[in-house]
């Protein structure tokens, strides 16, 4: 009986059965599992204390803990599932479901859209989309002119403020999301059929390597 209390102390906090969360996300029971070994590199990488704080989670997806990064951050809140400022195995593996290949795609636009939805109110503003806009081209390293980033903005609300109200609502992003795919290019990775032991970065494309986690 010591024995199996011992080797269930060594699971992180928020463990969850691979065969529950396999039934329960689009992932499989061996990808889960893939999963936990990555899980564990990540909680361990700085605090070692088996969950995901914000400066692991920035370090596996960015390769630098400390950079103020505005679309890390966003990714991070939406995985914090339980609001508590860290990310459980649980956590971890319910909020990358998204990104499979077999999700469907409702799920995603639902994502991208709470990802865009900056205070929470439930539909986008005109300063939510343009602080996105500015964090997106910030990360790819392009430079706009201030005229450049506001005409993104005006047509995308052209677009997609479909009853002119100033705020594009979750209905009105599923039709603008379906007519512009390219929105969506970023929330699947078709490797998570396939895990390997690199961190999926499935915004920035950071390319950290399993020796850098």
């Amino acid at each position: 009986m010591g024995c199996v209390s011992s080797k269930k102390s060594k699971r992180p906090p928020g463990y969850v059965d691979p065969n529950i969360l396999a039934k329960e996300t689009t992932f499989s029971v061996n990808e889960v599992e893939a999963l936990y070994e990555l899980y564990k590199k990540i909680s361990y990488s700085i605090f070692k204390d088996g969950l995901i704080h914000k400066e692991e989670f920035q370090l596996a997806l960015l390769r630098n803990s400390n950079k103020k990064n505005l679309f890390a951050d966003r990714i991070f809140d939406l995985f914090d599932l339980k609001r508590n400022g860290v990310i459980d195995f649980e956590e971890f593996v319910r909020s990358l479901s998204i990104f499979h290949p077999d999700t469907p795609m409702a799920e995603k636009i639902a994502f991208v859209f709470r990802l865009y939805d900056l205070r929470g109110t439930g539909s986008i503003e005109r300063e939510e989309l343009k602080e996105m806009v500015l964090a997106i081209l910030n990360e790819s390293e392009l430079l706009l002119s201030d005229d450049a980033v506001e005409q993104i903005v005006d047509q995308t609300f052209k677009q997609a403020d479909m009853n002119d109200d100033g705020k594009i609502d979750p209905d009105e992003w599923k039709v603008f999301a379906s007519k512009n795919p390219a929105l969506l290019k970023n929330m699947t990775l078709p490797y998570l059929k396939d895990i390997t032991m690199a961190f999926p970065s499935f915004v920035l494309n950071s390319g950290a390597s399993d020796e850098e986690l």
